[in-house]
């Protein structure tokens, strides 16, 4: 994707030119990705309760109780990530000291 937009746009007279074109397609994606996925859960958790329960829409989401089970577990994921990482570059720093 990041390539067809270089493409699309030209590449540029020097590097930093298609790096920032580069980092705007990048931005654009990751802003609509997160637009999409709070659009679909605003939906799922404050709209979708109001709709009957035999209506069409109810087959596009899951049920009710993964709404609050995804988060929780991306949750523990990330400060589980965090960690990990946090940890490495304290033993990473302590081996440049020693």
């Amino acid at each position: 994707m990041i390539l067809v937009c270089c493409l699309l746009f030209g590449s540029g007279t020097s590097r930093g030119v298609s790096m920032e074109l580069a980092d705007r397609a990048v931005g654009l994606i990751l802003t609509l990705t997160s637009l999409s996925i709070f659009t679909y859960y605003t939906f799922w958790v404050i709209i979708l309760p109001l709709v009957d329960s035999d209506h069409f829409v109810h087959k596009y989401f899951l049920p009710q109780e993964y709404a609050i089970l995804i988060p929780v577990y991306a949750a523990v994921a990330l400060i589980c990530f965090l960690s990990v990482f946090i940890g490495y570059v304290m033993l990473k720093s302590k081996k440049k000291k020693a």
